[in-house]
């Protein structure tokens, strides 16, 4: 199966003969959510199958995987992180359509789609996304950064202790009070 850069897939065969259609290919340097990228330490790669299920129904399964970098959450060291997404989507065609639109209707959830070609970009970016933890350590041991002066903890020993400056640290005299 040929890789290739595009990332969309013919249908016109399927629509007319049914049966399956595969397709592979990379996403390079990033995916993009609204404003936010998300880049890639090399390529994602991706495969898909859209089989005919009856009528105007399809199926779209596939994965994609990758590598992206993600902030160390203490130290906000660019970390590579592995990412395997699976994904499964039900279609349905509707001729003329100009864009792919997401339905849900009572437990009913599709997406339409009206032209042979389908942009795989949304479903794989989704999936990719979604997979993505919500935060990693660039290593378990990571020191962060200084409260203090912002010197990475990992690399420099900037003389700074971590709790002296920290904001609630006046309640720790209330407790002998009591």
């Amino acid at each position: 199966m040929e890789h290739r850069e595009v990332a969309s897939i013919n249908l016109a065969r399927l629509l007319k003969e049914g049966g399956t259609t595969r397709a592979a290919g990379v996403v390079r340097k990033a995916f993009q959510v609204g404003e936010e990228r998300f880049l890639l330490e090399g390529e994602a790669s991706w495969k898909v199958a859209v089989s005919a299920v009856g009528g105007d129904e399809y199926w779209l399964s596939g994965e994609v995987k990758g590598t992206v970098l993600m902030e160390c959450r203490r130290c906000l060291r660019p970390t590579p992180t592995p990412i395997h997404a699976h994904f499964q989507h039900l279609l349905r065609y509707q001729q003329g359509l100009p864009e792919v639109v997401f339905h849900e209707e009572a437990e009913d959830e599709y997406y339409a789609f009206g032209g042979p070609d389908l942009d795989l970009m949304p479903f794989l970016t989704e999936a990719f996304v979604t997979e993505m933890p919500y935060t990693v350590l660039c290593h378990e041991g990571c020191k962060g950064l200084c409260p203090v002066c912002g010197a990475d903890r990992n690399l420099v020993d900037c003389g700074h202790e971590a709790g002296l400056q920290h904001p609630l640290l006046g309640l720790k005299d209330l407790l002998s009070e009591l």
